[in-house]
């Protein structure tokens, strides 16, 4: 089995573990949220941590860790590991890393700016080529003719952008806890809302599975 698959073919093991595969995908964000709120309190708990910076910095170290756990886990349960979060986890180790060494917490707060620009443009990009990336995402879930994916990439790649651009505008104009909870609280539910939004479209476009008819 490949190492690297989409986000939506669930292995055996995931179909078995659902609310695991939740919390390795939610975990590192608490985890996030709650070393920004209580940053102070853990370094008078744990002394080293007072090396790492202020709260953000904090949060961000255990950000960094609670990732590398997560995606480690599930590659050993799951056996493989979803394509957004590798990547996602990928620039959060950069940024994150460059944050607490520079002491700068510019580049932890552009990471999701990064994140959501790379997945929009590739998706646009793909489009301008004639490919609709999303289906190689999205196939094993449903199956949709080609106008259905088109339509459907386009709004996913201008979505992502339009994330890119709400976590510009909340990091550069809001307080830093602000913007924490922005990336915890607001993320996640405009994601889903919009992935609901979306039903329609899909299931106008849906094609029809037709199963070969058995000689009697």
């Amino acid at each position: 089995m490949q190492s690297i698959e989409s986000d939506v073919t669930p292995t055996k093991a995931e179909k078995q573990h659902p609310m695991l595969k939740l919390a390795l995908e939610l975990g590192p964000l608490l985890v996030f949220f709650f070393g920004n709120l209580r940053g102070e309190w853990l370094v008078e708990k744990i002394p080293a941590l007072a090396a790492v910076g202020g709260p953000l910095f904090v949060a961000t170290a255990l950000f960094m860790a609670a990732t590398v756990a997560s995606l480690v886990i599930s590659k050993i349960v799951f056996h493989h590991l979803p394509v957004m979060p590798l990547v996602s986890g990928a620039v959060v180790l950069i940024f994150g890393s460059l944050s607490i060494w520079l002491q700068d917490e510019t580049f932890i707060k552009m990471k999701p700016t990064i994140v959501n620009t790379l997945f929009g443009a590739t998706l646009l990009i793909g489009l301008l080529f004639g490919r609709s990336l999303l289906g190689y995402v999205f196939n094993a879930a449903f199956q949709l003719d080609d106008a259905g994916w088109k339509k459907l990439t386009l709004r996913w790649g201008l979505f992502f952008l339009v994330l890119a651009v709400l976590n510009e505008v909340v990091w550069r104009n809001f307080s830093d806890a602000a913007w924490v909870n922005f990336k915890v609280w607001g993320t996640m539910p405009i994601t889903i809302l919009f992935t609901l939004s979306q039903m329609p479209l899909i299931m106008r476009h849906t094609i029809s599975e037709q199963t070969p008819e058995t000689d009697k």
